[in-house]
């Protein structure tokens, strides 16, 4: 697999490097927030909401709907699954971090996804990318050794509880939480989760420099 970086133009498939928006304040905001060893996701967070960079980002990139900014840090080098929405993502990079991508397009008739077919690349801290709904995403992974702080965007209320989970009956059975379908890894243990991925459970090395690199 080779590292590639999101200003590459293999990223042009699941996004864009998002540029006319000042992150200084976010990025600030971000880099208080913590960073375990276990992966810990935090959809909607006051401190990042009320950001002058908030404001603009939903008048920008969400054409003012409702938005749910929030974060998820820690540290991670492993697929275990991947998800999609019916909508953009955005991930903010506080630090360096790994985004391991695939195609919703990819995925088969009986709801299976190769995960030899998912592209891993560089997002450098400082750096907001938009991923496309059509992008398929979980947890960003570690770049090297270090933990990440990556900031989420999403419309408000994505990947909250269901309120009631409709019949398993095609895509619905990826149905995972609000606005959130997803396949997991047999591997991966995620309770409740559609098995979805099939092939190795990807796990990136630790050590060395990644950039541009083919492990």
């Amino acid at each position: 697999m080779k590292l590639n970086t999101v200003f590459d133009s293999a990223f042009k498939r699941y996004g864009r490097v998002l540029k006319g928006v000042d992150l200084t304040e976010l990025l600030d905001a971000l880099k208080k927030t913590p960073c375990p060893e276990e992966v810990e996701y935090v959809a909607s967070v006051s401190a990042l909401e009320e950001t002058s960079t908030a404001k603009e980002i939903r008048k920008h990139y969400f054409g003012g709907m409702p938005i749910d900014i929030g974060y998820c840090n820690g540290h991670n080098w492993t697929l275990n699954g991947l998800e999609y929405h019916k909508d953009s993502e955005l991930n903010i990079a506080a630090t360096d971090a790994v985004l391991l991508l695939g195609d919703l397009r990819d995925i088969s008739d009986d709801l299976i996804y190769d995960t030899s077919l998912v592209e891993a690349f560089h997002l450098p801290a400082g750096t907001a990318v938009e991923l496309y709904a059509t992008t398929l995403h979980y947890a960003p992974c570690s770049y090297g050794t270090k933990g990440f702080q990556v900031g989420i965007v999403l419309p408000e209320g994505t990947n909250s509880d269901l309120a009631e989970k409709p019949e398993a009956v095609g895509t619905s059975k990826l149905l995972f939480a609000t606005n959130k379908w997803l396949l997991a890894h047999e591997d991966a243990h995620i309770e409740g989760a559609y098995i979805g991925l099939k092939g190795d459970n990807i796990k990136l090395p630790k050590e060395g420099d990644f950039y541009n690199e083919t492990f």
